[in-house]
């Protein structure tokens, strides 16, 4: 039996695929505490962030796919991994205090600088109007931002070994059912031949953070999540 040319091009490239597959190292699974994380531990993460490495954490909420917000290589390549364009980004940064907040965006009001103070480190997202410093970082012109402070010591560490926020995705299920995967196993056997680092830091819950947009004075929850919103 006989290939015609299109199909011995297909087997090819199959076969090329299986290489790579093969002889690439798969990523990395690191288990961290997630009350007491090993400084160890998070110095090596961050040299892989800064050498434009890919990364997926533990927040409070569900687990995060992210980089170094400053490497815009590092962003490409994310943006590819989650099969999105860069356009079409939702900018969502980690962040480890309120302090580095005021670097991205715009002036922060009294009202809204009482409600993140109130409310973070916690399974919040706040939108808000970014400054002319987030499209020079990564390229496109995105007039808002996702900011997060989550409860949870690991990205924080991080992040404030980084000196860098971390650009931030969920890792999302295919399955509309569960939509959200708690096992760390589980999402480092789906990415481990895409990312640098699984962070193993127990299960995650699966419900996502509460979604505040805050870009004028009438603040809008746009998303019911884990953050409660009884009291805002």
């Amino acid at each position: 039996m006989f290939l015609c040319e299109p199909d011995l091009i297909e087997l090819q490239n199959h076969l090329l695929v299986l290489a790579i597959a093969i002889f690439i190292m798969p990523a990395t699974i690191l288990k961290i505490h997630p009350v007491n994380p090993s400084a160890n531990k998070i110095g090596r993460v961050t040299d892989v962030l800064k050498k434009g490495g890919i990364i997926i954490y533990p927040t409070d909420t569900v687990y995060g796919i992210g980089c170094d917000l400053m490497n815009k290589k590092a962003v490409a390549r994310l943006c590819r991994i989650i099969n999105i364009k860069p356009q079409k980004l939702n900018l969502s940064f980690i962040c480890n205090d309120l302090s580095s907040i005021s670097k991205y965006v715009k002036n922060i009001s009294t009202p809204l600088f009482k409600l993140l103070k109130k409310t973070l480190p916690g399974p919040f997202t706040f939108i808000l109007r970014s400054n002319s410093v987030v499209p020079k970082i990564v390229g496109t012109n995105k007039k808002t931002v996702g900011i997060r402070i989550p409860d949870n010591h690991i990205p924080r560490d991080i992040v404030q070994m980084l000196g860098n926020p971390i650009i931030s995705a969920s890792i999302k299920d295919p399955d509309e059912i569960i939509e959200y995967t708690t096992d760390p196993i589980q999402i480092y056997e789906k990415f481990k031949h895409e990312v640098d680092i699984v962070i193993d830091g127990g299960f995650s819950g699966n419900i996502p953070s509460t979604v505040i947009d805050c870009t004028s004075d009438n603040f809008e929850i746009v998303r019911e999540g884990l953050g409660s919103t009884s009291k805002l």
